[in-house]
This record gives structure tokens, C-alpha cells and sequence, in this order.
């Protein structure tokens, strides 16, 4: 016989230590994360503003009002700011990483924050918490059963990301502790997000983080105006975990233990390179050889691979908008001494018998 739901969930336990924080509150090195999230998020969006799928995300919104579209004159809802912004931050891959999920927050939880507050609560100091919450839940969700989303064909960024937009916004808005319940379990309906854009090279990965931002600014509203959603939404027999990682036993302390003591935000990391986090130290180690190997003497290259990262690695020359996840790709144009910046999908390289030299660098072992 099922045991019923629990007396205090889940969501319950997190809103309760959420709506405890107070401006001025936060650690100094958690303030500054955040304040660096927020810089990169902005240039990130600014930088990507001519890109066409950025053009595609603007031009798809038909939701004009007073918040900013980062880099566009034209200006949005809040949900439609969040959307757009959320999506150019994400678009080049070039955002942060929290490498315990890893996840994305820096792209769904600063632009569904800024949109908020601008449209609601024009606050810095809870702009700032907002930020901190919504990005210690987004990471902290990630870690309660590490992988299984991913592996279950879910992109955990738009997953756990609309829960922390939500979270966040709430935080943002001064939601109490109902609300913010309420929230989380709204957010659990508008989560999505599947992992078949590495087929083709579809768009959809890049629309992940705005659509997660939209969402969570949605259910923060709803919350605010008495919507309710349900309190098991995490644990339920058909939450968020069993309908994406096909679970519903995970390790919640991970999520609420020590939420507001110990902030896993610190350790966030920004990409040198834009490209997926996996393929960073392969184009370190590419930019050594460089220095000492032309091109044309190149043959094939190996390199030792962890299989749980092929999901993500794709196809040894794969389709042009998850190339910036494909380590192969990426260590040859380093090889071959092309910048480490924003680069068109097609990779020019400096010679025909050097494209034909690195296209041969193709054999990636596995352990």
C-alpha cells in the first residue's frame, strides 16, 4: 500500500529556507558569482544579437512591452525578454558551467531575474538574491540523481532550469513561502526540453535556457496571483524526477540540506573557450601541439574519451550547431590555429591538405 504523500515535501523544506534569506545576506564570494553572472550574461547577449537565431527568437514574439531585449531596440513582455535574452545567452555555448550537473544557470536565471525586476520590482538588492536562488537551485536540482535526466534524453539545463527560474523570480518578487511552493509545482508542468537537436543540428538546444527563463517568470506570476501547483512536485510518484529521470529516489538532501549555509554557486566556472566544458581541456592540450606541429603533418590524433560524455560529443564531424559540443572539431581547429572565439558553423581551415589532414584525426577511444 503507497504511504501517501509526505506531511512537509520537498518543496516545502526549500521555500521555507529560500524565503528566509534577506538582502545583504549572501556571502562576499557568492555576491561577486553573481554580479560576474550577470556581466557575462549581458555580454553574452549583446555579442550574439546578429546571430540568425536570435533574429528567428525576436522575430517570433508578437508579445511587445516595456522590457529589455539585451542589444535590440525593440522591447518585450517580461516572459518574452526572458525568452529572447535567455535564448541569446545560451545560443554560442559559451556561458557558464556548473560541472556537478553540469548545467547551465547563468542563461535562465539572469534574464528571468532582470525581466522580473524590471517589470515588477525594479530592486537591485533582491534582483541579487533572486540570481543567488535561482541558480543554487537550478545546480543543487542537478545533483540529486546525477545524469539520469541527461541519459533519459532531457536536457537537465531546460529541466531543472525552469524549476530555478521559478525559484528564483519568486525570491526576486518577495513570493512567500506558499507562493514559491506553488511555484515549483507550477514550473513542473512547463518543464521540457529533449536532447534531439544532437541528430541533426537542429536550434532547439538554444531556445532550452530562454524557453526554461519564460517559464519560471510564468509560474512565479501565477504563483503570485493564487495559482496553486502541486507541493510534491519533486518527489510525487509523478514528479518532476520520475517524469525525466524515471525516479523518484534521490538523494533531496543534496537540494535542501545545507540550502543557504553552503552555496555551490561559488564554484560555477566561465568557458575560455565556446564550447561544450567536456572539450576544454582537448583544446588546452590542441593548442600546445599546435605550437610545435604544422597541420599537414598531422595524420590522426587519439585521445582517450569517457564514453558518459559521447551523449554529448556526438558524431566525429557533427552537424553545425552542436559542433561547438564535439571535442574532435574543436581540438582541430585549435590544432589548426583558428581563434577560440564566436565562429561561423562551417570551419574554415588553411588549406585543403590541412582540412584533409585533420578530418582524419578521427579515431576517439573510449574507456
Amino acid at each position: 500500500m503507497s504511504p501517501g504523500p509526505p506531511k512537509v515535501s520537498v518543496a516545502q523544506t526549500l521555500a521555507d529556507k529560500i524565503v528566509a534569506l534577506k538582502p545583504g545576506s549572501l556571502p562576499a564570494t557568492t555576491t561577486r558569482k553573481c554580479e560576474d553572472l550577470l556581466i557575462d550574461v549581458v555580454g553574452l547577449c549583446v555579442t550574439a544579437r546578429n546571430e540568425d537565431y536570435v533574429k528567428s527568437a525576436l522575430g517570433g514574439c508578437d508579445d511587445d512591452g516595456a522590457c529589455t531585449a539585451i542589444g535590440h531596440a525593440r522591447t518585450l513582455t517580461a516572459v518574452g525578454a526572458a525568452f529572447v535574452n535567455g535564448t541569446a545567452a545560451h545560443g554560442e555555448d559559451f556561458d557558464d558551467t556548473f560541472e556537478g550537473g553540469p548545467v547551465h544557470a547563468g542563461a535562465v536565471i539572469v534574464p528571468a531575474v532582470l525581466a522580473a525586476c524590471e517589470r515588477h520590482n525594479p530592486d537591485g538588492r533582491m534582483a541579487l538574491i533572486g540570481i543567488a536562488v535561482g541558480t543554487e537551485v537550478l545546480c543543487r536540482l542537478s545533483l540529486v540523481v546525477p545524469k539520469a535526466v541527461h541519459k533519459a534524453g532531457f536536457h537537465p539545463t531546460a529541466i531543472f532550469g525552469a524549476m530555478g527560474a521559478a525559484a528564483g523570480v519568486g525570491a526576486a518578487l518577495g513570493l512567500d513561502a506558499k507562493q514559491i511552493v506553488d511555484a515549483l509545482g507550477i514550473a513542473g508542468s512547463m518543464a521540457g526540453g529533449i536532447i534531439e537537436y544532437l541528430a541533426e543540428g537542429a536550434w532547439t538546444k538554444r531556445l532550452h535556457a530562454g524557453w526554461a527563463a519564460q517559464s519560471g517568470l510564468r509560474a512565479a506570476l501565477l504563483a503570485r496571483s493564487g495559482f496553486v501547483g502541486p507541493r510534491t512536485v519533486f518527489e510525487g510518484v509523478h514528479g518532476l524526477f520520475q517524469g525525466f529521470a524515471h525516479t523518484t529516489q534521490g538523494d533531496y538532501a543534496a537540494l535542501t540540506g545545507d540550502f543557504g549555509t553552503r552555496w555551490v554557486t561559488d564554484t560555477l566556472a566561465f568557458k575560455p573557450y565556446p564550447c561544450g566544458t567536456m572539450a576544454q581541456p582537448y583544446i588546452d592540450c590542441a593548442r600546445r601541439l599546435g605550437a610545435r606541429v604544422k597541420p599537414e603533418d598531422v595524420r590522426e590524433s587519439c585521445a582517450r574519451w569517457p564514453k558518459a560524455r559521447c551523449i554529448a560529443c556526438g558524431s566525429r564531424w557533427p552537424p553545425s550547431s552542436v559542433r561547438r559540443t564535439a571535442m574532435p572539431r574543436n581540438s582541430r581547429c585549435r590544432i589548426c590555429s583558428r581563434p577560440a572565439s564566436f565562429m561561423a558553423a562551417s570551419v574554415f581551415l588553411p588549406s585543403p591538405r590541412a582540412r584533409s589532414a585533420t578530418r582524419a584525426c578521427s579515431r576517439w577511444r573510449r574507456r
